[in-house]
């Protein structure tokens, strides 16, 4: 059986604060990774937390990107999830470089396939 979908989670660290703070930049960053991997964007909707951290969700006809920021530790937590033949990593690629991330943990899970065992890889980035 073929995949349904693929979802990508990734934890990205050593995140730059003032990237991960401003609401405007993250929205836009996700807008243009989810056109970037192709998709089509149905809602968007982020919110601004006080004093500090952003979530929000990019809908799209093939499923769905989001984040929750913690600027204080440095850290976004981003899943990417796909279906059809779209790469979900072409747009957390896209994120993680955006935000300035220095070493992200990512897991990509197939979706629709039944019990699936879970892989991790780590990436190091050094800037």
């Amino acid at each position: 059986m073929e995949t349904m979908g693929r979802h990508v989670i990734a934890e990205l660290w050593e995140c730059n604060f003032d990237k991960l703070n401003d609401m405007d930049f993250i929205e836009k960053t996700f807008v243009d990774a989810a056109l970037k991997a192709g998709a089509e964007i149905r809602e968007v909707a982020f919110h601004k937390f006080a004093p500090q951290g952003v979530s929000g969700v990019v809908i799209i006809s093939e499923s769905h990107l989001t984040i929750h920021s913690f600027p204080e530790h440095g850290y976004a937590s981003i899943d990417v999830y796909t279906c059809g033949d779209l790469d979900p990593t072409v747009a957390a690629d896209y994120i993680a470089e955006s935000l300035d991330s220095q070493t992200r943990e990512v897991v990509e899970v197939p979706r629709g396939m039944g019990p699936v065992s879970v892989g991790k890889s780590k990436v190091s980035v050094t800037a």
